[in-house]
């Protein structure tokens, strides 16, 4: 194997290293995230997509080399096949054409592995993102239930206390009530009560009335007398004298 191909090999190799340890199912996106955050990643940012892309551009070229070789050594072996008189030829092109399939295969895989390997990246970046999000939703989701519990507490207990309150205003409303009642019936009582003092003065007064217009008739007889009376004497002194 020529040191180019060692060499992708090699990064093949690594490749499915670092797509097993992101796989391992015990070590969380968080933590992959945290790795990613780095201070040595961001420095190299820069010069990442470069990267990607001259390594993609790379492997591109590997690859249609392998596939170039593989079809110019699989028209030559159907070649030496058919032709039986050079059986060493025939053994050189099939080692030719097992070396281009070997690198054709090395070639597509590490293509193929470094754009799934620059996707699981991404997509593990993403799920740690999401985790975070979700867990500072959590939380506040779970200050919103109990800012929601506390108002539920509330309300309930300003529900009690209108109730109480209520039922104290009732209590106050009906002895209000009966107060006022009690006032009635002795409003009433005084009201008979004068009313009957009333109907024995107006009584007394026709009484007092009459009793004065016979007082009234009977001084009036009795100067009538007294006049007849002076009149008399008076008649009868002058018969005297």
């Amino acid at each position: 194997m020529t040191l180019q191909w060692t060499a992708v090999a090699t990064f093949l190799y690594a490749e499915i290293g670092l797509i097993l340890i992101f796989c391992l199912p015990f070590i969380p996106p968080q933590r992959w995230q945290k790795i990613f955050s780095f201070s040595v990643w961001g420095k190299i940012a820069s010069f990442w997509n470069k990267a990607f892309l001259t390594i993609i551009i790379l492997l591109i070229v590997l690859f249609l080399d392998a596939v170039r070789e593989v079809r110019k050594y699989s028209s030559t072996h159907t070649i030496e096949k058919s032709s039986a008189s050079r059986p060493a030829a025939y053994e050189h092109t099939q080692m030719k054409l097992f070396r281009s399939q070997r690198n054709l295969y090395i070639s597509g895989f590490s293509l193929f592995f470094w754009l799934v390997l620059r996707r699981l990246v991404t997509l593990i970046t993403q799920l740690a993102k999401e985790l975070s999000h979700k867990g500072v939703l959590k939380h506040q989701a779970e200050n919103i239930n109990q800012a929601a519990k506390k108002f539920m507490e509330e309300n309930e207990r300003l529900k009690r206390l209108l109730k109480n309150y209520g039922k104290e205003e009732e209590h106050i409303l009906e002895a209000e009530n009966k107060k006022l009642e009690e006032d009635k019936e002795k409003l009433k009582t005084e009201l008979k009560k004068a009313s009957d003092a009333l109907s024995k003065a107006q009584n007394d007064v026709m009484i007092m009335k009459m009793q004065s217009e016979r007082l009234s008739k009977e001084y009036d007889r009795l100067l009538r007398e007294h006049s007849e009376l002076q009149v008399g004497d008076i008649h009868f002194m002058s018969l005297s004298f």
